[in-house]
């Protein structure tokens, strides 16, 4: 990984430490200096902020006290408790955060020789397909000598203030960061591939199939490295931030940090009247205010329990704002979950692998149709196709596909006022065999997928595809739209994912010979009757 790492702004992580250890001087970022430029863009806060060195604010500073946990982190003032709680995701994940912060013994506070201390760290994030490094300065904001933003509830421990200063400086701004996505963040530090679901929608709460089904996919996708955060949507004209009769806050996230499928011991189904029990365990960023229903921390259904019981099963209670709830209750309680998959490519593993292509592209506006690549969804008959076509093949006779379309981050125009995403989305059609040019009308091609249209970073999909060809069109939900995306496709075969470039075959001296193809005849074979017999070579 480390060989293709892009620097921010182009620092040198290793050079300016060694810059400022021989001048005996503590690191200043010119890139994202401590001033207020660097806090907000429209709305400043209430009262002078003072940026403070960790040292200024305690006796023994370091990045981890006692290893690092998800219990570490509370949110500060700003409305960012989706960032909290990708940090709390990433901390139950070592091979993840380790990538997010690169040789951390190196970085750490080192008592013994203070003059290896510079007041400069570094991290990384996978921004837009490609690890970005960002260094830092350890000034942070603060109020009355505490910060005021992302803060472990252990004083002498930044590792979160400082990964939270490196992803506003990614941001343009601290404020840029208010009101993002767990998922996006998540993404950010992992690479993984997002898919939110809609509870409600998909009236998981009333389905128990529906409901099950969901349990094994999180299920799986918690024991193979992915991350899960949930969430209660505000209802239109509602407010967020406030708690409901159950306990939970609205518009908040929570992560989720296990789940259990129990087989209950003799004595414990004569209890429960179940063989089985599903539960899920979250935390809420806050550090406290927790679910108050059934298996709540004082509920009766502990009581039921032996301590023994609880140990065996690693159902804990602390008052961390962690707690258990059943599946069905959380099914009926959140209404949106954001799961990202840490899809496995490796060769090595002993889990699915998955093979992956990316391309990377961008709408782009033209007056000439041939090359127009902006022509915005299906509904534009006219110009739907004036898009970016990539085609692959399904090689089984069938296979699952996974599709993740992601755009931009926008975050970066928030001061111009254009910090929101735009909607996007894909459609996906079964074409001829042995199509190699792009499509111009639609004819026998037959949609076979389409994604979501929304307007947020990732839209991602899940279909299984019979054996054959395909044109995947990403586009933009309103014609004439431009920016970049990148395309991943997830595929158990590879699939030879590639964009379709020309329009028609090239003119070569052959044309000349043997004449250049005038009509195109389009063959759609449905059944066939009557035909002889094949002997066993096929003949």
């Amino acid at each position: 990984m480390s060989s293709s790492v892009q620097l921010f702004r182009d620092q040198k992580y290793h050079e300016l430490k060694g810059q400022c250890i021989q001048q005996r001087l503590l690191f200043e970022d010119p890139e994202f200096p401590a001033s207020d430029e660097s806090l907000f863009y429209q709305s400043p806060p209430l009262r002078k902020v003072e940026w403070k060195r960790p040292k200024d604010l305690c006796e023994d500073p370091h990045l981890f006290v006692n290893g690092i946990s998800s219990h570490d982190l509370h949110q500060g003032t700003l409305g960012n408790c989706w960032f909290v709680a990708a940090c709390s995701c990433l901390a139950l994940r070592k091979a993840l955060w380790q990538q997010v912060i690169p040789d951390f013994k190196e970085q750490e506070w080192d008592p013994k020789n203070p003059e290896k201390y510079a007041g400069i760290f570094r991290f990384r994030f996978w921004c837009f397909g490609e690890w970005t490094e960002v260094v830092v300065d350890d000034l942070l904001p603060t109020m009355d000598g505490k910060l005021i933003y992302c803060h472990s509830n252990v004083k002498n421990e930044f590792w979160s203030a400082l990964l939270e200063k490196a992803y506003a400086k990614l941001a343009g701004s601290y404020e840029a960061l208010d009101g993002g996505s767990a998922a996006d963040a998540i993404v950010d530090f992992t690479g993984a591939v997002a898919e939110s679901i809609d509870l409600v929608q998909g009236k998981y709460g009333e389905i128990i199939s529906e409901q099950m089904k969901l349990f094994e996919d999180l299920l799986k996708v918690h024991k193979r490295g992915g991350l899960i955060s949930c969430y209660i949507t505000a209802s239109s004209g509602g407010t967020n931030e406030v708690e409901t009769e159950m306990g939970l806050v609205i518009g908040h996230a929570y992560s989720v940090t296990a789940i259990r499928k129990l087989p209950l011991g003799e004595r414990l189904i004569f209890s429960f009247n179940t063989e089985k029990m599903f539960m899920i365990r979250l935390r809420n960023p806050w550090g406290k205010r927790e679910w108050n229903g059934a298996w709540s921390d004082n509920s009766e259904e502990w009581k039921k329990v032996s301590n023994s019981e609880r140990k065996s099963l690693g159902l804990t209670l602390e008052n961390d704002g962690e707690f258990w709830m059943t599946f069905e209750d959380w099914c009926k309680n959140f209404t949106d979950v954001d799961i990202c998959r840490i899809v496995n490519t490796s060769y090595f593993s002993i889990h699915k692998t998955w093979e992956k292509e990316m391309m990377r592209g961008a709408w782009a506006k033209n007056s000439e149709p041939l090359l127009n690549r902006s022509g915005g969804c299906f509904d534009n008959s006219e110009t739907f196709l004036q898009n970016p076509q990539y085609i692959f093949d399904v090689k089984k006779t069938e296979d699952k596909v996974l599709v993740s379309l992601q755009q931009e981050d926008r975050r970066k125009y928030k001061k111009e006022g254009k910090g929101d995403s735009i909607p996007i989305g894909f459609e996906i059609l079964k074409v001829e065999d042995n199509r190699s040019y792009r499509l111009h009308k639609l004819t026998v091609q037959e949609r076979v997928a389409t994604s979501p249209y929304i307007n947020t970073r990732t839209v991602f999909l899940r279909r299984i595809l019979k054996q054959g060809r395909y044109i995947l069109i990403p586009t933009t939900y309103h014609p004439g739209i431009i920016t970049r995306f990148i395309l991943r496709l997830f595929t158990d075969v590879p699939s030879k994912l590639r964009e379709l470039t020309a329009d028609k075959p090239k003119m070569t001296c052959w044309s000349l010979l043997c004449g250049y193809p005038r009509r195109v005849t389009q063959i759609k074979i449905h059944s066939a009757e009557g035909l002889q017999k094949q002997d066993r070579s096929g003949g």
